[in-house]
């Protein structure tokens, strides 16, 4: 099974050379920490930063260098920076080639709730309803199961969705899973779990085909 970090590095394996990339709030922002060093990658945020680096170590935090979730961070040698408004023409402009996000729930037809929960004080839905309107891939970071033991992978959202049928690959702490038509294909499983554990946290349909091979990190 495979914790946030681990959720991460499997992620930080979809991100191509050249690729434009913008990271959820949540697991999704460790993504750059895992990026490989032989490839160029471009990370955005809808605060208006494009170049954001890794993580900050303890004691070197600026302030003023935040992502859109107000967390600290570096960034590459010829980042800019500029208003929210020029980063949402890019989002919108279908610039972006790469969002990661995290979820409350997908749906086995690839909707998302990620937003609210009802009766729940939220802040807003932020710039994920653009986010999933406008991304050519997007890639979904989550635990399989919520904190009762219930799947998160279902036939249908039961809270609000963020989008409807946008996402393409789903990466939990069981398994890696692709959202197709006919719903979700296995592609491969956490160390340590099995194909039957997977099938017993997953609610949606669950497609096996052959022998499933474990994830390498």
């Amino acid at each position: 099974m495979l914790d946030k970090i681990g959720i991460a590095k499997r992620i930080a394996q979809e991100v191509q050379d050249g690729y434009y990339v913008n990271l959820g709030i949540g697991i999704p922002t460790l993504v750059a920490n895992y990026v490989r060093d032989n490839i160029e990658v471009e990370f955005q945020s809808e605060n208006g930063v494009l170049g954001m680096g890794p993580f900050p170590y303890e004691g070197e935090e600026d302030a003023d260098l935040i992502n859109a979730g107000k967390q600290t961070i570096t960034t590459l040698p010829g980042a800019s920076f500029f208003d929210s408004s020029l980063s949402f023409s890019m989002i919108r402009g279908q610039h972006v080639d790469l969002t990661i996000l995290g979820a409350m729930e997908v749906s086995e037809e690839g909707d998302i709730a990620n937003w609210k929960i009802p009766g729940k004080m939220v802040k807003g839905m932020g710039g994920a309803m653009d986010l999933v309107a406008s991304a050519k891939n997007i890639i979904v970071a989550m635990m399989h199961t919520n904190k009762a033991g219930e799947s998160k992978l279902l036939k249908k959202c039961s809270l609000p969705l963020t989008g409807v049928g946008c996402v393409k690959k789903i990466v939990t702490n069981l398994a890696v899973l692709e959202v197709t038509e006919d719903g979700f294909k296995l592609l491969e499983r956490a160390p340590g779990i099995s194909v039957e554990d997977i099938k017993k946290a997953t609610e949606g349909k669950l497609i096996v085909e052959g022998e499933i091979p474990e994830m390498v990190l």
